[in-house]
């Protein structure tokens, strides 16, 4: 079992390490071209690995905290990579099983999520802001996912702009797991509970400005 879970840890690991970098340079340079497809795709399977390894990780070493992650990265890349494959309707493309399937499953998971947050907050435990801020997070991605699936999407470009959202919402969460692992290296002044939600809070306003700057309105 020592083994096995060694296995999945250096695959985590990788996995995390490769996304973390990937998804920066992505961050920094030029969107839309050669290089931004190839790296993106270094990104989605380097996060993909990261992501599953997790949560075998949680099974065979049972931690909620890396599950909700590991269900969080696999759902924003998953859902990101799905929306740039298809373009949905705009190719005359219908929602597939599978997708209905990824965001039922987050919208579960988010649900649980909150109610494991709710509870840690009346026992007076902060963390559980971390289950409730990623358990709305997850939801609000569902619902934009319902919205998009049924023909009610706001922008015409709603595909590139969910593909955006969900892309860098994975190099959220790889970010976050990289700041948690070596919270005992940083200032030990800021709550560790901090460290689960503060890339969160530097780039949702990168997030929405992106957003902002390549929709397209419907007429």
């Amino acid at each position: 079992m020592d083994t096995i879970f060694q296995i999945f840890l250096i695959l985590h690991i990788v996995g995390g390490a490769v996304g973390l970098l990937t998804g920066l340079v992505n961050v920094i340079r030029k969107k839309g071209d050669k290089n931004h497809v190839r790296i993106g795709k270094l990104f989605f399977f380097s996060m993909l690995t990261a992501g599953l390894s997790s949560l075998v990780l949680s099974v065979l070493n049972p931690n909620y905290f890396l599950f909700m992650v590991g269900v969080f990265t696999l759902y924003m890349v998953g859902t990101g990579n799905r929306y740039i494959q298809i373009k949905m309707r705009h190719q005359n493309n219908q929602p597939k099983r599978l997708d209905w399937a990824i965001s039922i499953t987050m919208l579960t998971a988010g649900v649980v999520f909150i109610c494991l947050g709710t509870y840690s907050l009346i026992n007076a435990n902060s963390f559980g802001l971390v289950f409730v801020t990623f358990g709305l997070v997850g939801l609000l991605f569902v619902r934009q996912d319902f919205k998009n699936y049924t023909g009610r999407a706001e922008a015409k470009n709603f595909w590139l702009i969910a593909h955006l959202q969900r892309m860098m919402g994975g190099f959220i969460a790889a970010l976050t797991a990289f700041l948690v692992v070596n919270a005992g290296h940083l200032p030990s002044q800021i709550p560790g509970f901090l460290y689960w939600l503060l890339p969160t809070i530097i780039f949702t306003p990168l997030i929405v400005s992106w957003s902002r700057k390549y929709e397209v309105k419907k007429d």
